[in-house]
């Protein structure tokens, strides 16, 4: 690990412009990050590498896409994120392909990326910031952040904001909503959900729903198809593996006794508004919650 670390650095420091070897002066920026990490810049970032499909998101709701210059794989919203060069995937980058592309910010993701090569990267001296939002006020406060080390705080203090009232609008219309009670499957093979802890399982909360799996210890625990049954959902909501694609559901067809297929309960939300924290979940609680009332008004 040493000798690949002193290898990065050799490639990084040939290929830094002469501009950089020049001090500076200006107003350093700092902000914590979701591991309880300070990061501080001498100037804001200008070339910033998101090693996580939704920290590329976020970085884009933050106003600071057009610094981007290193992406990983799955990293398709926005639309330009596909022409950034990609440095591998989230669990297995290349590292000195992406050290050649000069980042001066990284960002990470806490549970996606491999500490190793997190800790390779710091060790070359490069900043990481490391996010994972787990509320939605999780999602905005990361906005804000990223804005303050990119520099650009007026595109990303608007967007948190318009984020976080949009939530605060669907708290006030399905606060005094009729319950449905959800069973939401996250995962197909082997069958999976999530908890009240995870922020889908607040999604379902907002909009007025009851996990029948809320209780949970693990925030995406396994679980079986007998014990859906024996749950009986009145709703049950899946994402599927593609943006169209709605198979997953067709197996609780097979179960009429479960309310949820007897009332043809079975509903399809695109995957990318509810599965990545970023300011589109917006869009998918808006869609949740019209799932669940699309519920409400079969009884």
């Amino acid at each position: 690990m040493r000798y690949l670390a002193a290898r990065l650095l050799t490639v990084f420091l040939a290929a830094l412009p002469a501009a950089w070897h020049i001090p500076l002066q200006a107003a350093q920026v700092c902000a914590t990050d979701d591991t309880g990490k300070e990061v501080c810049l001498e100037r804001p970032a200008s070339r910033i590498a998101a090693l996580s499909p939704g920290a590329t998101e976020l970085v884009w709701a933050a106003g600071a896409g057009d610094k981007v210059v290193a992406v990983v794989s799955f990293s398709d919203y926005p639309e330009e994120a596909k022409d950034v060069p990609s440095v591998g995937s989230h669990t297995r980058m290349d590292l000195e392909r992406l050290m050649e592309l000069q980042p001066d910010l990284v960002i990470g993701w806490v549970t996606g990326n491999p500490p190793e090569q997190i800790e390779a990267l710091r060790d070359l001296g490069l900043p990481v910031f490391s996010i994972e939002p787990r509320s939605f006020e999780g999602v905005s406060h990361t906005i804000e952040r990223l804005s303050q080390l990119a520099g650009t705080e007026a595109e990303g203090f608007a967007e948190a904001a318009r984020f976080r009232e949009g939530i605060g609008s669907l708290e006030r219309q399905y606060r005094n909503a009729e319950p449905v009670s959800v069973f939401y499957q996250v995962w197909d093979e082997p069958l999976m959900t999530v908890n009240n802890e995870h922020l889908i399982g607040k999604v379902i909360t907002l909009c007025g729903g009851v996990n029948v799996f809320g209780d949970l210890d693990r925030l995406v625990p396994r679980i079986s198809a007998e014990a859906v049954i024996g749950a009986n959902p009145e709703a049950i909501l899946a994402g599927g593996m593609g943006e169209e694609n709605r198979h997953w559901l067709t197996r609780w067809e097979a179960f009429p006794s479960i309310d949820a297929t007897a009332s043809d309960n079975l509903y399809f939300v695109p995957p990318s508004l509810i599965q990545r924290p970023t300011p589109r979940m917006l869009q998918g609680s808006q869609l949740f919650c019209e799932k669940l009332d699309d519920a409400r008004a079969k009884r």
